[in-house]
């Protein structure tokens, strides 16, 4: 429980920015999925196109700091290299 104004105001602001931070990972999980799904589905095209909406996805989460850059140069180097590695 807060004990002042401050930390009340502190402990809402931190309620938004949580549900605004999940909704946003959230939406980087799904776009991830969809490259995932497209890969499983063997067409290279449809798993190209999913890859190159996710990307920005996962960038503006790292520009808003909710992920690390590290981690989303590891979701796209991994998704990227399995492209490729499709025939």
């Amino acid at each position: 429980m807060a004990n002042t104004k401050s930390a009340e105001k502190a402990a809402r602001q931190a309620e938004k920015h949580r549900a605004r931070n999940v909704a946003l990972r959230s939406r980087m999980r799904t776009a991830v999925r969809d490259v995932t799904t497209a890969l499983g589905g063997g067409n290279k095209e449809a798993a190209q196109s999913s890859y190159n909406q996710a990307v920005p996805i996962i960038d503006s989460l790292v520009s808003k700091q909710i992920i690390h850059r590290n981690k989303a140069a590891r979701h796209k180097s991994r998704l990227a290299a399995r492209i490729r590695a499709m025939q």
